[in-house]
This record gives C-alpha cells, sequence and structure tokens, in this order.
C-alpha cells in the first residue's frame, strides 16, 4: 500500500492535509444553537415600556471610563461627561467581558441574542447568519435600527416577523477608513432626529412608538473606524468619544421630551468588542475583550456610592486609575446583556441565549426579580433538554450529563424548591437556586457541544501518527535502505482485509448517529495509513537491526528526543513568548561550546560576536506585544539592517561559495548573482524604509496615498518575495539548478 514514486508519496500526503484541515471545522466550529425550545418569560409587568440600545462599535472599556490628559490646555478632563454623570448619579456600570473571536458580528451577537457567535460563522466571513437564532429584537414588538449595513441586516433577516425590525443605514460607500469615522456617528444621531420629527401626534409611528415592548437600537460605528485608521490613543478615536458622548445626550434629551418624561424608558449603553494600541481586533487581548456598560432609567438599581476615601465592590488595579472607586463596579459576561434587556421590557428570553440575568442591575420588586431569574433558568434549561434529547437519539453509546443526574441536582427537584421558595416569598434563596440551575445547564450543554471531542481527536491524532510512520518507511525503503527485502508481510492480504472490516464499522457508526460526511474520510486516513504501516512490518524489522548495529546508537534517539523537546517548545511559546528569549540564550552558548578547541581558537571573534547577537535577539521577545506607534525606532531598525546588508555585501566576495562540483565560469557566474542578490535585498530594505515615515506622514493627513508610493510599496512587496525563487537559476554539477536556498525557505 505504499506509493511507488515520490510523486504518489506528495499526492497522498497533500490530500490528507487538505482532509485534515478541514477536521478543525467539525471539532471547534459546530454550531452550538439548537431548535425546538419553549419561549419563557416572567409572567409579570416589567419596569420599563421600551429600550434603548447604543452600541459603541470597537470601544475600550478604559478609554471611556478614564480621565483623559488634555496636553493643549493641560488640564484632565472626561471624555464622556455625560455618560459618567449618569454613572454617578441614576446608572449601574461594570466591564462587560466578550469573548473571541473580538469581531463586530460575535459581539452583537452575544449582547443582543445572548449567546457566543455561532461559530460556524467563520466561513461566512461572520457577516450573515449561517443558522437563524433568536433575539432581543426578534422577540420585542417592534425594533427601529439605525446604523452599519454591516450589522442591522443580519438582525432583520434573524427575525421571524421581517416586518417587526425596521432599519435605517447608510450605503456601504460611506464607510471610509481613511477619513475620520465621526462622520459616521453624525448620520446616525441626524437619522433618529428626522425619525422623531416623523413622529408626528396622531400618526401611525407614533402610535407605534408608544406600544410597550419595544426597541430603539443605535449601532455607532465611527469609534471602530478611527481606530482601525487612527490607533486607540489618537485625537480622532479620543474625540470620536466624545462626539459620541454628545450624540447620546441629544437622544436621551428627544427620548425624555417625546415620552413626557414618564420614565417607562430604559437605556443600555455598552460596546461589542474593544481594540488594541496597534489598531486591531479579534484575538483575547485584554483591551480587546473589555468593554463598557452603563444602564440607567426604568427598572435599573442607582448607584449607592461610599464615602470619600472607601473602595465599592468590584474594583482592581485595572479601574484604580479611574477614580471611579466610590462606586460598585458590576461586571457580566458579554452575553448576560441580552438576559438584562429582556428582563427590564417583559420580553420572552431569546430561545438560544446562555446568559445568565444580572439581578445586581435591576430596581424591582424582589418577587419580579425572582420570577425574571426562574424564567432565565428555565429558557437555558429547555436548550439543555433539547440537545440532551437529540444526543441520546442519535449516539449509539450514550452517556448523560452526570451532575445533572445526582439526586439534589436533578432539575425536576430543582425547580420544585425554586417554587416553594418563591411561594414562600423565601426570594434570595429562590434567586440562588436559579443561578445554580443556569450554571448547571450550561456546563451540561458545553458538554454535549464536546461530546465528539474525544472520538474525533483521537481519530485525527492516529491519522498523524500513521501517516509518521507511513511516510518514513518510505524513505526508509527508498532512500537509506533501497536495496532491502523482503519489505512486505506474507499477510499483507489479511492486513487489507482486517483495515476495511475496521473502515466500515467506523462507517456504520457514523451512518447511525448522522455524522456529516467527512467523517468518513476522517477514518479512512487511519485505517489506511495503518494498514501500509503493518504490511510493511519486514521492513520495519530491518530498520530495527540497522539500528543495533550502529556503533554509537544513543545518537538517533537523542536527535529525535531533542527535536520533540524543540516542536513542544515552539508550541508552548505560543503562549508565552520567553520561549524564544531562552531559545536564544542557549544558541548564545551552545554552538560555541560545541565547535572543536581549534575552532574556538582561530574564530573567538566570531564566536562572540554570534552570542552578542543571538542575546540582543533574546531581547526583543521579552518586549511587551502590545505598544503605540513608534515612528523613530521602525527608521532606526530599517538603518541598521541596511547598513549591515551593504557591510556583509562589501565582504561577501570572502565568504560566497558557489554550488558544489560547479565549474570555473559556472562558479564567478554564481558568486556574482549572490553578490547582486544580497545588495538587492538590502536595497529593498533601505527603500521599505523611506516608504515607512512617508506613508505615515499621509495617513495622518487624511488625504489617499499618492500613486508612486502605492506602486513602491507594491514593487517591494513582489520583489521581496520574488527574489528567492531567483537563486534557483544558479547552475551546479551537471548544470542542475541549485534549488538548497528554496528548499531551506
Amino acid at each position: 500500500m505504499l506509493p511507488a514514486t515520490r510523486n504518489g508519496l506528495l499526492l497522498i500526503g497533500v490530500l490528507f492535509h487538505l482532509v485534515y484541515l478541514l477536521s478543525i471545522f467539525d471539532i471547534y466550529f459546530r454550531s452550538p444553537l439548537v431548535h425546538g425550545m419553549t419561549p419563557h418569560r416572567a409572567a409579570l409587568t416589567p419596569p420599563a415600556k421600551r429600550l434603548v440600545l447604543f452600541v459603541a462599535d470597537g470601544l475600550r472599556a478604559d478609554k471611556i471610563y478614564e480621565p483623559y490628559h488634555n496636553e493643549t490646555s493641560g488640564k484632565t478632563e472626561e471624555l464622556a461627561p455625560f455618560l459618567l454623570n449618569k454613572l454617578r448619579t441614576e446608572a449601574s456600570w461594570g466591564v462587560s467581558h466578550t469573548r473571541v473571536p473580538t469581531e463586530s458580528r460575535p459581539g452583537h451577537v452575544a449582547a443582543i441574542a445572548g449567546f457566543y457567535e455561532d461559530v460556524s460563522a467563520v466561513t461566512k466571513g461572520w457577516k450573515m447568519n449561517p443558522v437563524e437564532f433568536d433575539s432581543v429584537f426578534n422577540e420585542s414588538r417592534h425594533t427601529w435600527s439605525f446604523g452599519s449595513p454591516d450589522i442591522l441586516p443580519m438582525f432583520a433577516h434573524g427575525a421571524s416577523d421581517r416586518s417587526r425590525v425596521d432599519t435605517y443605514m447608510y450605503t456601504s460607500e460611506f464607510e471610509d477608513f481613511s477619513g475620520n469615522g465621526d462622520r459616521l456617528d453624525t448620520w446616525v444621531f441626524d437619522e433618529a432626529e428626522k425619525f422623531f420629527g416623523r413622529a408626528t401626534a396622531g400618526s401611525a409611528l407614533h402610535t407605534q412608538m408608544h406600544e410597550d415592548q419595544v426597541v430603539f437600537f443605535f449601532h455607532l460605528l465611527g469609534i471602530d473606524t478611527n481606530g482601525h485608521g487612527f490607533k486607540p490613543y489618537s485625537q480622532e478615536y479620543l474625540g470620536n468619544i466624545r462626539h459620541v458622548d454628545r450624540g447620546i445626550r441629544r437622544l436621551v434629551d428627544h427620548f425624555e421630551e417625546f415620552y413626557g418624561n414618564d420614565g417607562q424608558t430604559a437605556f443600555v449603553f455598552t460596546a461589542d468588542h474593544g481594540m488594541n494600541d496597534r489598531g486591531a481586533h479579534g484575538d483575547g487581548h485584554p483591551d480587546n475583550t473589555r468593554t463598557p456598560l452603563i444602564a440607567w432609567g426604568a427598572g435599573v438599581a442607582k448607584p449607592a456610592p461610599l464615602a470619600a476615601g472607601q473602595t465599592a465592590p468590584g474594583h482592581d488595579g485595572f479601574s484604580q486609575p479611574w477614580g471611579l472607586g466610590r462606586y460598585e463596579r458590576k461586571d457580566v459576561n458579554q452575553a448576560d446583556i441580552a438576559p438584562l434587556m429582556t428582563s427590564l421590557i417583559g420580553l420572552n428570553y431569546p430561545l438560544n441565549s446562555v446568559g445568565t440575568l444580572p439581578l445586581a442591575y435591576l430596581d424591582t420588586s424582589r418577587k419580579y426579580r425572582a420570577h425574571s431569574a426562574l424564567a432565565n433558568a428555565l429558557q437555558v434549561l429547555e436548550q439543555y433538554r433539547v440537545k440532551h434529547d437529540q444526543k441520546q437519539h442519535t449516539e449509539m453509546f450514550f452517556k448523560p450529563y452526570a451532575p445533572m443526574h445526582q439526586p439534589t441536582n436533578m432539575p425536576e427537584h430543582m425547580l420544585a424548591r425554586i417554587q416553594q421558595a418563591i411561594s414562600a416569598e423565601k426570594f434570595d434563596d429562590a434567586e440562588a437556586e436559579c443561578l445554580q440551575l443556569i450554571a448547571l445547564c450550561l456546563e451540561g450543554l458545553r458538554y454535549f457541544q464536546r461530546y465528539d471531542w474525544l472520538l474525533l481527536r483521537s481519530i485525527v491524532s492516529a491519522g498523524y501518527l500513521g501517516w509518521i510512520a507511513y511516510s518514513l518507511l518510505y524513505i526508509f525503503g527508498e532512500y537509506i535502505l533501497p536495496d532491502s527485502s523482503p519489505r512486505r508481510s506474507q499477510r499483507s492480504g489479511t492486513i487489507a482485509v482486517l483495515g476495511l472490516v475496521v473502515f466500515a464499522a467506523f462507517s456504520a457508526m457514523f451512518y447511525r448517529q448522522g455524522s456529516p460526511a467527512m467523517y468518513y474520510a476522517y477514518a479512512a486516513f487511519p485505517v489506511y495509513f495503518w494498514a501500509g504501516v503493518l504490511q510493511q512490518v519486514p521492513l520495519v524489522r530491518q530498520i530495527a537491526a540497522s539500528y543495533t548495529q550502529l556503533a554509537v546508537r544513543w545518537r538517533p534517539a537523542a536527535f529525535v528526543g531533542v527535536y520533540v523537546v524543540i516542536l513542544e517548545a515552539l508550541v508552548y511559546a505560543y503562549f508565552d513568548r520567553r520561549v524564544y528569549s531562552a531559545a536564544f540564550a542557549l544558541l548564545a552558548l551552545v554552538w560555541p561550546l560545541a565547535v572543536s578547541p581549534r575552532f574556538r581558537r582561530e574564530h573567538t571573534a566570531l564566536l562572540g560576536l554570534w552570542s552578542g547577537v543571538c542575546l540582543l535577539t533574546s531581547v526583543f521577545t521579552l518586549l511587551p506585544v502590545e505598544r503605540n506607534d513608534h515612528l523613530g525606532l521602525v527608521i532606526v531598525g530599517g538603518a541598521l539592517i541596511t547598513l549591515s546588508g551593504v557591510a556583509a555585501w562589501h565582504y561577501s566576495a570572502a565568504f560566497t561559495l558557489p554550488p558544489p562540483g560547479a565549474g570555473v565560469k559556472e562558479a564567478r557566474q554564481a558568486v556574482a548573482l549572490d553578490r547582486l542578490m544580497l545588495l538587492v535585498q538590502t536595497l529593498l530594505v533601505g527603500v521599505a524604509t523611506v516608504l515607512g515615515p512617508l506613508t505615515s506622514k499621509e495617513t495622518e493627513r487624511r488625504g489617499h496615498l499618492p500613486r508612486l508610493y502605492q506602486l513602491s510599496c507594491w514593487t517591494v512587496l513582489v520583489a521581496a518575495t520574488l527574489l528567492p525563487f531567483v537563486h534557483g537559476s544558479r547552475r551546479g554539477r551537471g548544470g542542475a539548478h541549485d534549488q538548497h536556498y528554496l528548499y531551506r525557505l
């Protein structure tokens, strides 16, 4: 079953890796959504008739809460005085913690639908709905939304009644990252004022806006746009926060005037994700996952400030510089915002929500709080039961979530205790029991979401190990022990039949469980590889015999051990960059110690330079990943690289070697080509170093990059990419092209 040619092995390898790349999506990117649940709500009068939701796209928590030192005036001021005044006088506030991926769509889905993004949306670029889901907007009597065409349509498309959600959007062309993004928010605020102007007394819109359970949603994209274009420490980003604060103040005044200050409006201000100092988001850096949450109005608990010098609960080192220590900080998970909004206006809880109602934000009767917590628990329990029944129906060897089957944790018993506590007006006990039931159901949902992980990851691991053994046997048989015989086992036919039986067993199990078609491919590869390995047992014995005949047998084993340790270190370095610093420090010591004493005596300066450069490089990975732009460092770094490249080119005639076996003419041409390549590469670095500050200044002017700069940047990119392939034109022994450089790449 081993391929007869090298191309056959490469074809199998490429096909195998392409198929197994898709296994990432089947293991980690399966939709968590289930359908068929019964909706639940608190069957009592809610505290608010309407909800107003502001989402400042890309606003990280510290930028709105912390004082800002204005270098122009020399004064310390607040970027959002209106919102911070609400925080001090009538709001509950805190940090809303998002999850990866910290993108706009997942953040809005979490806050408005109450669940963390259907991860299968990664195949849609985080744009449209791969699976329909329920949301606060869908459960409302009517929702009016204003903002970006990137966000608003997905909630309108997901509504059970499309006429229930109205959208007011600017065009996609209006989103220009090269200019100041606050004009996007200006459009939203102006459009909202026009909307109020159309709601004249007696009009259908006026009547509709005075119904209960209505929602107004304002998506403010300007902060995110300016963060990408100018970074979150720029005047554009910070100025946009001021602009949003002023716009929200105008809108709040319109709402209060329109509804006659009836005290029936609840306001929620938050963000979908933050932004790191590089002007990017998407990963799990704290700057991306910590967003603000400020809620005030009907049904929202007001602050109870402590005396000066005292610190209220919830604060830590992150919020210490904000000067808000007297006011309790109430942190939530982003998915908790949806149950909060649902409770404030008495909607059905979104069917797919996994959020937990933040009771500390509510200022309602204790009875309403307890009933809201119960409705939240029932809604999460519905999802658990549907997921449980689905798995039980399809799995051949079903194993239920054990904690939910303990006598004290059985849902029926817990619900009975909750109802008894509410009937006896022991509302605190009922709330605590609801929170415990929600926590158990969420753990159960995670259990069923990961139910197939062990099987799939075991199959994938067996496949990769099989590929390693399979390809190694081919290499040994073709290049290391080419004359060894026999290679194949006399029981090859039996092994092939056994492999087919194993694959048939997997296929029958997958068919019974209704598994995706790719599962069959995942199982086919390890069966094929390991059957091929077992058929080559004689070759394995010959390899073992050759190993035992080595004079120094520990070296191959040591090499494999070191290789495995290095691979594991590289994996760990994804989580801790200091591993690279330790590696460079070891390189600084190992090579000088590994060479012969004679080499050390003759090349002391070279070894010292090697150690010095390695130690200097080790400092780089100790520096913080996130830092502000520093154009001076870029210029100095580029200049140093350019100067070192010129010096290397000047002395390159002394150390540049021709291809092995090349004639005099070919050797001279190869050396000349190498020196020319080194010079061109150095000049490309120099050009890139000059283009850096030039393009940066044009960006700061908010102008379009001149055509000459664009062409220069693209030329550097293309030339630097293609240059290594030029090295392959060198000719060595027999006129063959020298591909050594490309192989090393």
